[in-house]
């Protein structure tokens, strides 16, 4: 149903393999229960596979790039020019609005203390720590992976709901597990699941493996994997 490999089968016609019962079920729900059995032994056409394309996730090749500097080394750019530059190139209908906004200003000088404090605490430390987020994103918004082992941690989308040293739990094999890499949020839009409502969501997903990298090339291993959603 879901290409995951289907140690369970179907325990009428022994012929439908599922990774879970929750597949088994929707397979049976979406067909299965009008096929299962109907083929005679020996049938070949049973142990065809059968298109589930509704389950299944589009494939893509990953490219692997190294990440630029935030900040070329040829960067000559001076801030006040620039912005000089952006200035004088308004039209009169820009400028006007700028006016109005200067005038907007004006008139908060005149606002009470108790209201300038309480705009002034608009920009919070979740503010500032999702705005960080979203400029890494912006510089490769079809990035999907970030991989740094044992290196610069992740970034995160929200200050709240971050592992602690004890919340990651060490390898079967007693070392400590490091962060390697993170899945990031653009995913959900190359697998086409970025709908509101039951759709699988999150901000990130951060990847903890083995800091010794235990274990044999032919063989899987668990390893941990926290799961920071967007903070409401």
């Amino acid at each position: 149903v879901c290409g995951c490999p289907g140690p369970r089968c179907c325990g009428r016609c022994r012929r439908a393999a599922y990774c879970g019962p929750e597949h088994q079920a929707l397979d049976w729900r979406r067909g299965h229960r009008r096929s299962c059995g109907q083929h005679p032994a020996g049938d070949d056409s049973a142990d065809a596979i059968p298109e589930h394309n509704e389950f299944l996730f589009p494939e893509y090749e990953i490219l692997i790039e190294p990440e630029e500097p935030e900040f070329p080394d040829d960067s000559t750019i001076d801030p006040g020019d620039e912005q000089g530059a952006v200035d004088a190139s308004k039209d009169p209908k820009e400028q006007e609005e700028l006016g109005a906004t200067g005038s907007e200003g004006e008139a908060l000088q005149s606002l009470d203390e108790e209201t300038l404090e309480a705009l002034a605490k608009r920009e919070t430390e979740e503010d500032k720590i999702f705005q960080i987020f979203k400029e890494k994103v912006a510089a490769e918004p079809e990035q999907i992976i970030r991989y740094c082992r044992g290196g610069e941690g992740p970034i995160w989308v929200s200050g709240e709901n971050r592992p602690e040293e004890k919340d990651i739990p060490n390898c079967l094999c007693g070392a400590k597990r490091i962060f390697e890499f993170q899945i990031m949020p653009q995913l959900l839009n190359h697998l086409q699941v970025d709908s509101l409502g039951e759709s699988i969501d999150w901000g990130t997903l951060v990847v903890y493996t083995c800091a010794d990298n235990c274990g044999g090339a032919n063989e899987y291993l668990e390893e941990f994997i926290w799961k920071q959603d967007y903070c409401v």
